[in-house]
């Protein structure tokens, strides 16, 4: 490749000789060999997670999700903020705000809360990093079926939100979304019982999700109904 270029800047500029030509792309590789290692800008990629940990109430829903970040460039790259989104959904499931960084997967309660905090990615280099994502209030239940799911970043360098990963969210495999605990992000990991488990309990929440009164409420209503002690008399 050299000769060729050398060649092409002799035929441009026939009155400079064969060493000066050879000096010049030598000067112009070196310089575009410091820029490439010292000073070009990458940008960040990411990859789906094998697990998460979920907690999901009529009123909240939280998940943990274990991430890598790789610095693609040469210079660091600053992350501002992130969040969890389902783009697929209807638009009053708001995004999962950034609300923690604890320093594992699962939960627990002698846990320290780390809010948040801006970041940064070295170049070439790659960061392991546990987030914790929150709906500001009850504008997600997750169903028991997939979901697409996206991490999406606020980096220094840029204006506005970026695409950081898009991946598949197994909402089918929690089967106890009362309990904050860790589970697979794989297809066809529980049994048929499991399974069944996870459908009831998910489904259950969405009823109550869509019955916004206590269960014990619930309990008084039906049992004064069957008694027969509620309503207006004819």
């Amino acid at each position: 490749m050299l000769p060729l270029t050398a060649a092409a800047v002799q035929d441009a500029f026939p009155s400079i000789p064969g060493a000066g030509v050879v000096s010049v792309c030598a000067l112009i590789f070196t310089v575009a060999s410091f820029w490439w290692i010292n000073a070009r800008r990458g940008h960040l990629k990411s990859w789906e997670p094998h697990s998460f940990a979920a907690i999901v109430h009529c009123s909240m829903a939280r998940l943990r999700l274990p991430l890598v970040l790789h610095n693609t460039g040469a210079k660091p790259i600053v992350v501002q903020d992130l969040r969890l989104t389902f783009p697929d959904e209807p638009a009053s499931h708001l995004p999962l705000l950034w609300i923690s960084s604890p320093s594992r997967l699962q939960p627990g309660p002698e846990e320290e809360p780390k809010l948040p905090a801006v970041f940064a990615v070295a170049g070439r280099e790659a960061q392991q990093l546990f987030i914790e994502f929150e709906a500001p209030f009850s504008g997600f239940v997750p169903e028991p079926r997939n979901y697409r799911a996206q991490i999406q970043a606020r980096l220094g360098h840029r204006k506005g939100w970026r695409t950081l990963l898009t991946f598949t969210l197994r909402a089918a495999n929690i089967i106890d979304p009362d309990r904050y605990t860790v589970y697979r992000n794989a297809p066809l990991e529980l049994t048929k019982e499991d399974r069944r488990k996870a459908d009831a309990a998910l489904l259950e929440l969405l009823d109550e999700h869509e019955d916004p009164a206590a269960p014990g409420e619930r309990t008084q209503r039906d049992s004064s109904n069957d008694e027969g002690e509620t309503g207006t008399n004819p």
